[in-house]
C-alpha cells in the first residue's frame, strides 16, 4: 500500500519544502538597511520613483480595443485545440475550423471598418 502512495507523498513534500526553503533562505540572505529613510519609503517600479499619482482619463476607445483584444485571445485559445484535434477530425473538423475562421474574418473586418482598432 505504502509503495503505490510513495510517489505522491515525495511529491508533496518536496511542493512543501521548495517554497519554505525558499522562504527561510529570503529571511536568511535579506539586507537589513542601517536605518530607516523617507526616500526608502516611496514606491518606485523599475528604478523610477512614481512620486504623486496623477489621475489619467482615458477614452471609451482605450476600453474598447482592450475589449476587443481580450474577446479574439479568448477565441484564439479555442481554436488552439481544434487545430491540434485536425487531422484526427477529418473533412468535418477542416469545414468546423473553416467557419470559426471565417467568423473570426467577418467579426474582425466588421471592428475594422467600424474604426474601433484606431485611438
Amino acid at each position: 500500500m505504502l509503495r503505490d502512495w510513495l510517489p505522491f507523498l515525495i511529491y508533496g513534500l518536496m511542493a512543501l519544502a521548495i517554497p519554505a526553503s525558499m522562504i527561510a533562505m529570503s529571511f536568511a540572505f535579506a539586507q537589513r538597511p542601517a536605518r530607516r529613510t523617507r526616500a526608502r519609503g516611496v514606491p518606485f517600479e523599475s528604478g523610477v520613483s512614481q512620486g504623486q499619482m496623477k489621475p489619467q482619463r482615458f477614452t471609451v476607445s482605450f476600453y474598447l480595443t482592450a475589449m476587443l483584444f481580450i474577446v479574439f485571445d479568448i477565441e484564439i485559445v479555442f481554436l488552439y485545440p481544434l487545430a491540434v484535434q485536425l487531422h484526427a477530425l477529418g473533412w468535418f473538423g477542416f469545414v468546423e475550423f473553416a467557419f470559426f475562421l471565417l467568423i473570426l474574418l467577418v467579426a474582425y473586418v466588421y471592428i475594422w471598418r467600424k474604426g474601433a482598432l484606431e485611438w
